[in-house]
């Protein structure tokens, strides 16, 4: 079969970036619309029933929300699993690749299950925060998987000075934490997906100014990572993947303060939910075009000398010290 074929590796693993990140902003939708409890058991959708049917709680519409949600980890998991067959098909076998194709099927198991645990505390806002964290894990490791499927397993080579790369790991820090408070924000404020969950017992207005200083933070640090990139005329990939995220960053930003002052509608806090799954992606872009890995003795690569980017364009000098 064609699409299992070894070189579709980076495919399998730019398409498990893909539903991972789907799955996250329709889990948000789930949220917005009410639907939380459209299916109120796990894992049967309703007591007597493994399918959507009438039940006195909530409306079908609602039933069919949620439903449509835990269908697409079917999705997430056949997308799993073909990542792992054909990390498994690599000849010679690549035992790093393989590990990290691993974690898609079990954050895929470990998501479900959470799910289960998610509906059977009634929407609790602990519970709920943890599930879009453990997504936008699933979506991290799937994006290293891709970015080490299009690398030899040579050396670890860095592209840019030390204290840069350093700093944009400081910056995924940062955005950690801002989604971290994002769920905080989130998990005080009114969408809670059903009349039964509870909330945290915060004041929004104090969550979401620190949600706000750690955006300034976070924008902060990403200008300075441009900055030092142009700069130290650092490889093209790396300096369009920091003007990239920057420009995501302030976009996120302005719905975010949008949706403050509109009293939170559900239609942008969807919007910026997927646009904190994008900053996350292009957060870990920008660190990944920051580093490569030099061929390894077993490819039949060119010259030791030449440092070639995850973006495929090449330096004919190492990195300066």
């Amino acid at each position: 079969m064609k699409f299992l074929q070894p070189r579709t590796m980076p495919a399998w693993a730019l398409a498990a970036v893909v539903v991972n990140s789907l799955i996250t902003v329709t889990g948000a939708a789930v949220r917005v619309t009410g639907s939380g409890l459209g299916c109120p058991t796990w894992p049967r959708c309703t007591p007597d029933s493994y399918l959507p049917a009438p039940h006195a709680e909530i409306s079908m519409v609602n039933t069919a929300i949620e439903f449509g949600n835990r269908l697409l980890t079917f999705l997430v998991l056949a997308v799993a699993l073909g990542c792992l067959l054909v990390a498994m098909r690599q000849r010679p076998r690549r035992p790093g690749l393989v590990k990290l194709a691993w974690l898609q099927p079990i954050g895929c198991a470990v998501q479900g299950l959470w799910g289960g645990l998610v509906v059977h505390t009634l929407l609790n806002p602990v519970t709920v925060s943890v599930h879009f964290l453990l997504s936008i894990a699933m979506t991290a490791g799937a994006w290293v998987l891709y970015v080490r499927a299009k690398e030899s397993d040579g050396p670890a080579e860095r592209l840019v000075h030390r204290d840069i790369l350093r700093l944009g790991h400081v910056l995924v820090a940062a955005v950690a934490v801002l989604l971290v408070a994002g769920v905080v924000v989130t998990g005080t404020g009114p969408h809670s997906g059903d009349s039964l969950a509870s909330r945290f017992p915060f004041d929004i207005e104090t969550v979401a100014r620190l949600h706000a200083d750690i955006v300034y933070v976070v924008i902060g640090l990403s200008f300075a990572l441009l900055f030092a990139l142009h700069v130290t005329d650092a490889p093209r990939t790396a300096r369009r993947a920091a003007v990239a995220l920057l420009a995501v960053e302030l976009s996120q930003g302005f719905i975010g303060y949008l949706q403050y002052f509109m009293g939170v509608p559900a239609l942008l806090v969807g919007l910026h939910v997927f646009g904190s799954t994008l900053v996350w992606i292009f957060t870990l872009r920008l660190v990944t075009s920051m580093r490569t890995r030099l061929p390894s003795p077993a490819d039949d690569a060119p010259e030791a000398e030449t440092y070639v980017s995850v973006g495929g364009e090449r330096s004919a000098t190492p990195p300066p010290a």
